[in-house]
């Protein structure tokens, strides 16, 4: 499938790490995978904890493994090698956009974010800049919550001077538990996998839950979720906008082609929007009654299915 793929990583404290050692990791994982990676293999991008700098190493260092010149090798990286500025909010705006089509009212709501890297913390500006209140954020360390709302840009800029949300002075310090069990209009889970399960599941209030993270709602938690007409709008579509934008920049370093900001912009909502719509109209196809992870898997079996028969393989 192309761009379909897992994920990858190496255990380490980022965090407290010097530059000169994150480099050197970064450059021993590219060396180690170099053949298994590449431009018509398996294509790198940033996740947890990586940012377009170690896209950049990991690159450098692929190319010198083996010898010729591949940006398409890896998405995510700096402008001067290739990258495309949109990657950088790319999954937090797929995200905006995903909730743009809930129908829900377009300013107001109430907002708890739990996960404030990349994802998290575009999300929440883009949502606060729409006129909705954030209300609770959240990082590893736990969070803030304020019912009249956070004060988003500055904690934004806090957190990026690298201190954590419990210490930012603002609202009331919460845990990272807590956060995902408040009355909300949407929660965005932006973190990490199975933070709500079966343990948790009950206390959850949210109305609508947005997967930026991937895997963040046990199977077993997901049903009960839909069960109780908790949406949840799935990893699969909600998180897709960062994909998708990387696949624009490796079809970009393939063809050589630079494309305009503009249109890869209208472009990335166009999909988006069309996600959506497909998934919701599987959703209405069976009245209703199968969660929109199921709607977005079936979309993507029929898929499959029809490239299958068009082959002569059914």
């Amino acid at each position: 499938m192309p761009y379909g793929g897992g994920k990858g990583g190496v255990v380490i404290d980022s965090k407290g790490m010097d530059v000169k050692h994150l480099e050197k990791v970064s450059r021993a994982y590219a060396s180690a995978f170099a053949n298994v990676i590449g431009q018509d293999k398996d294509i790198p991008a940033p996740d947890v904890y990586t940012n377009p700098q170690i896209m950049g190493w990991m690159l450098d260092e692929y190319e010198k493994v083996v010898g010729h010149h591949e940006p398409g090798m890896i998405t995510g990286k700096p402008t001067a090698l290739g990258g495309i500025a949109q990657r950088t909010d790319a999954t937090a705006k797929g995200g905006l956009y995903m909730i743009q089509q809930f129908g829900l009212q377009p300013t107001g709501l109430k907002i708890a974010v739990q996960g404030f890297g990349n994802a998290g913390s575009f999300v929440a500006k883009m949502l606060h800049e729409a006129g909705h209140k954030v209300i609770a954020a959240a990082d590893s360390k736990g969070g803030v919550l304020d019912e009249n709302g956070l004060d988003v840009p500055t904690l934004i800029l806090k957190k990026n001077g690298g201190t954590p949300l419990v210490d930012v002075g603002m609202g009331k310090v919460i845990d990272n538990k807590t956060i995902l069990t408040l009355d909300v209009d949407i929660l965005i889970l932006a973190a990490l996998e199975d933070q709500i399960n079966s343990s948790n599941v009950n206390d959850v209030k949210a109305k609508v839950i947005v997967e930026l993270a991937n895997g963040p709602i046990s199977a077993d938690a997901d049903k009960s979720l839909f069960a109780r007409n908790i949406m949840v709008v799935p990893d699969v579509a909600a998180n897709s906008g960062g994909v998708t934008v990387s696949y624009f920049e490796w079809a970009q370093n393939r063809t050589g082609n630079i494309l305009d900001e503009d249109y890869l912009e209208k472009k990335l909502k166009i999909m988006m929007d069309d996600t959506w719509k497909r998934m919701f109209a599987v959703f209405e196809e069976y009245d209703k009654k199968l969660d929109l992870r199921t709607c977005a898997y079936l979309l993507a079996i029929r898929r499959i299915l029809d490239a299958e028969k068009v082959r002569g393989n059914l």
